[in-house]
């Protein structure tokens, strides 16, 4: 029998709690298997509590201790199964909630984007809520770059279908049979598999023993039915994260609905927001290359920064792109826009593509100024972002567009939040409006964040090359673009300690829910 998917070796690693920002559940030792053929599966002492036992809960993404694999032994079983089919997975529905609701996995206090190489991905699940969720997973944004295949059958039918046909770099099969079923089939797997393939095994039975064993055949991860599509992403996600780049940076894409709705504004403010008010280190990407205004707003003389990384997006390396960047300010850094119409700017979505996934290598949040025009690559830009904030103004036209924008966006991102809405130049003296609730309505997404109309203090800090927080910091839409920074970054602003903090900006948006009454 050959080990095509081969054990992983041995790291240690420390217990982590389970957070809701983490998206990922505890893990803890595995133990090696005895010598003792007679006795294939570790005795653990059950915990009593009261006249029940209870193991203890199964630990997903363990490493395991490499061995040889144990032969199986047709009358030896495992620890009771629980009944196959029952749709029953507290863990698997707490950490699906909790990827869709929060932020993504932390590693190493860097929060983590999912990215997923193109490769070729085949499912061959049993269960029709399996195969829904699978099919979902492969239209999810973060598998975009992966060709996922999706079959009817369990682990007999990819035995059948490799006999014939090389295998993947991944394969997902799903069995409902009971445990010494599950790990004989797998055997069979293994002897048809090419070496480097990884599986992914989903069963039924909810049981560390048998996850222990799984790992050391060499499987790669153990899920248990009912499935979330965001688990299942997450779970390939982990099989191919590089261990040589510890995070990829949070993407945030501004686009506005009509021209003229101050989507770069928000953008720029916003990102500035981000790295002064919450400490965090910020990249601004202005993909208007004919008329970006962030060298304007900046005071930045433009470099070619982006046009000159979208021509070579194959040389792009850290060096070289913190040699194309423009450091504003400590913690704040700038790829302005050429601003030349010399060029025509034909460039390809693949470009496009690569030099975004290059930039979040650089920091943990990427702030993507996008312009007012329509392409294959604003689309794929736009679906791919972790988040998408689309302006708009109070007007008809804004209206429309926004509404085709959020529709096309929702279909595109199944798994993910709508897009955020802000509302801005709210309040313009004489112009009629159409309210916030019926526009919010009008679209189904309430507006994350209304910005009032104030000429005086936008128009100065535009000419000056300032932010409205230091042109205007006491103004309501310097409190605006801090509110939105919080939102987008899902970090709050530091509380700064003496007499000073409220000057300096360490105000969060929550303290008001927790003040004192008189």
């Amino acid at each position: 029998m050959s080990n095509a998917f081969a054990p992983r070796p041995f790291e240690d690693f420390e217990d982590d709690e389970f957070d809701l920002d983490m998206g990922y559940v505890a893990q803890g030792p595995a133990g090696p298997i005895g010598d003792d053929m007679s006795q294939p599966f570790p005795t653990e002492s059950p915990v009593i509590e009261g006249d029940v036992e209870r193991r203890p809960p199964l630990q997903f993404t363990a490493p395991a201790v490499p061995s040889a694999p144990p032969v199986p032994q047709p009358h030896t079983t495992l620890s009771e199964p629980e009944a196959p089919g029952v749709d029953f997975n507290p863990v698997g529905d707490l950490v699906a909630g909790a990827q869709a609701a929060f932020s993504p996995p932390v590693v190493g206090g860097q929060t983590v984007e999912v990215s997923v190489p193109r490769i070729a991905i085949h499912v061959f699940a049993e269960r029709q809520d399996t195969l829904a969720a699978a099919e979902r997973a492969g239209q999810d944004r973060r598998l975009s770059r992966a060709t996922t295949q999706i079959r009817v059958g369990g682990v007999a039918a990819a035995v059948e279908a490799y006999q014939h046909e090389p295998t993947p770099p991944l394969i997902v099969v799903e069995c409902l049979k009971d445990p010494q079923t599950l790990l004989w089939e797998v055997d069979q797997l293994a002897e048809v598999c090419d070496a480097g393939t990884k599986v992914v095994v989903i069963g039924a039975t909810n049981d560390i023993l048998l996850f222990r064993e799984l790992m050391r055949r060499g499987v790669s991860e153990y899920l248990v039915a009912p499935l979330q599509p965001l688990q299942l992403i997450a779970a390939i996600g982990g099989l191919f994260a590089d261990p040589a780049q510890p995070f990829v940076g949070r993407s945030i894409a501004f686009v506005g609905a009509r021209g003229g709705s101050g989507a770069s504004s928000v953008a720029h403010n916003t990102a500035y927001a981000m790295s002064e008010r919450i400490g965090a280190n910020t990249v601004i990407v202005d993909y208007d290359l004919p008329f970006g205004t962030a060298g304007l707003d900046f005071n930045q003389d433009p470099l070619n920064g982006v046009a000159d990384a979208l021509s070579q997006p194959d040389r792009l390396d850290p060096v070289l792109l913190d040699r194309m960047m423009v450091r504003c300010t400590d913690k704040l850094s700038l790829f302005a826009a050429p601003a030349t119409l010399d060029t025509d700017w034909e460039i390809s979505s693949e470009a496009f593509e690569e030099v975004t996934t290059q930039i979040r290598a650089t920091a943990p949040f990427v702030v993507l100024d996008l312009p007012h025009v329509w392409s294959s690559w604003m689309r794929r830009t736009l679906i791919s972002a972790d988040e998408v904030v689309v302006v708009a103004t109070p007007d008809l036209a804004s209206l429309r567009n926004a509404k085709n924008m959020i529709d096309l966006i929702k279909q595109g991102r199944p798994n993910d939040a709508p897009p955020r809405l802000v509302l801005n130049q709210v309040g313009v003296p004489g112009r009629p409006e159409i309210p916030a609730k019926e526009f919010g309505a009008a679209l189904g997404v309430h507006p994350s964040l209304i910005i009032p109309f104030d000429a005086k203090t936008f128009g100065a800090a535009a000419n000056n090359g300032q932010m409205i927080l230091d042109a205007g910091a006491k103004t309501k839409a310097a409190e605006a673009f801090q509110t939105l920074a919080q939102i987008v970054s899902r970090r709050e602003i530091p509380l700064l300690a003496g007499p000073g903090a409220a000057k300096a900006g360490g105000k969060s948006m929550f303290s008001g829910l927790f003040r004192k009454k008189s």
